[in-house]
């Protein structure tokens, strides 16, 4: 079972809390981390039975969450990502320490050639419509859902 065999997963920078439909980790944000996320994610939700489209989307979103962290507060900021099958999709909850930088949802072309950067939370709003912000004591936290993919036998 994912709980019993991921309590040892805990490194300087990457603590690991199980739950039974999921997990929280408390890392310090750096590629290595990322990919260890991304892996627990996966093997957490192939163990909830969500499909692999649904996982796919939770790493993706996941993946942008921490990039847009880490251009908000710079590398190795503490991040709390938690992410938590649930009847209607999964929770996917990222956590950072800074509570005035707020992702701005402004108008961008995804189609548009010549930006550089601006796309992610374009995508996040047709992925997972209804994401949104939740100040904390201590900073902010990025709150979605993410819907299983349809097809999906849960869905």
């Amino acid at each position: 079972m994912f709980v019993e065999t991921q309590q040892a997963a805990t490194t300087p920078g990457f603590y690991l809390r199980p739950r039974p439909t999921g997990f929280a980790v408390h890392m310090t944000a750096c590629a290595a981390h990322l990919h260890d996320v991304r892996v627990l994610a996966d093997k957490a939700l192939t163990e909830t039975d969500v499909s692999a489209g649904t996982s796919y989307t939770v790493q993706w979103v996941v993946s942008e969450l921490v990039g847009n962290a880490v251009r908000a507060c710079g590398d190795h900021v503490p991040l709390v990502v938690e992410i938590e099958a649930e009847e209607s999709g999964v929770a996917v909850r990222v956590h950072d320490p800074e509570r005035d930088l707020m992702p701005s949802r402004r108008p961008i072309a995804l189609d548009d050639d010549s930006a550089q950067t601006g796309r992610g939370l374009g995508l996040l709003d047709i992925l997972v419509p209804g994401w949104h912000v939740r100040p904390t004591p201590v900073g902010k936290q990025i709150v979605c859902h993410v819907p299983h993919a349809e097809g999906d036998d849960r869905a």
